[in-house]
């Protein structure tokens, strides 16, 4: 395998008006160049399969610091693109057997590609987390056990644990409830809203509940509404962190468009 090269994809945009990718890094420090056909450009590095090939990848991915390496590469591509045309994000590590292929799939899934970026021109994507803290929300231990003295120290710790986890079900059912609202207000400010899987603590890096990971597709001139409506909620009540504007990888995939 050593000497063959494929084709890295990052994101593909309108022909007309792209910029040049000159000057652009990508991943593993290749320069980024452009391939178009049929209307559209996808921006791609030439990388080598000794590092990009499937089975190289099946050992690189549970290697975290070349992951981060890669993805921070994947996205500057990215969003360069993003951040001065309409762009269609392509998911990590997408890699061709050559530009010839790139371009078929272009010329392949023309509509779709056409499709998805009508969907997204003049809208940007905005990130919105909701984090409840279990303490905050459960109820006061008397509140929770008023039924009087236990009759031994048995019946006592087992009161307690029941109270306890009756009390940390409850706290989640209200936090999800508040997220739901949440998630529901800021849906009716956008285009379009989902929501993403709950980040780990770890990754997170916090003790809280993460009960909301939104990502919400929204009309350029509706921005100022949108983080009105993010500071409405936020005096209502809870924790709610607002990142973004993004390019919308949530809304403009390669999956979305019809990946081959």
């Amino acid at each position: 395998m050593t000497g063959e090269a494929g084709t890295y994809l990052y994101v593909v945009a309108r022909d007309s008006g792209a910029p040049s990718p000159d000057g652009l890094t990508g991943v593993a420090g290749t320069p980024v160049r452009a391939v178009a056909r049929a209307g559209l450009v996808a921006y791609v590095s030439t990388v080598p399969l000794s590092q990009f090939g499937e089975e190289p990848l099946q050992r690189s991915m549970e290697d975290l610091d070349w992951l981060d390496e890669t993805a921070r590469a994947h996205h500057h591509v990215v969003e360069a693109v993003a951040s001065a045309v309409p762009a269609v994000p392509v998911r990590l590590v997408t890699v061709y057997s050559g530009d010839e292929q790139v371009a078929g799939l272009l010329e392949d899934r023309h509509d779709a590609f056409r499709q998805a970026l009508e969907r997204i021109t003049g809208r940007q994507e905005w990130g919105v987390k909701v984090y409840a803290d279990p303490a905050e929300q459960a109820e006061p231990a008397a509140a929770q056990d008023r039924a009087g003295a236990a009759t031994g120290p048995g019946a006592a710790y087992l009161r307690k644990r029941q109270a306890g986890l009756r009390s940390r079900e409850e706290a989640w059912r209200r936090a999800s409830v508040r997220a739901e609202q949440v998630h529901e207000r800021l849906a009716s400010v956008a285009v379009a809203g989902r929501r993403h899987r709950a980040q780990d603590p770890q990754l997170s890096g916090r003790k809280e509940w993460m009960v909301l990971n939104g990502a919400y597709l929204v009309d350029e001139e509706r921005h100022a509404e949108f983080v009105r409506a993010v500071d409405e909620l936020r005096r209502e009540g809870g924790e709610l962190e607002l990142t973004g504007p993004w390019a919308p990888y949530s809304f403009a995939t390669l999956d979305e468009a019809g990946e081959p």
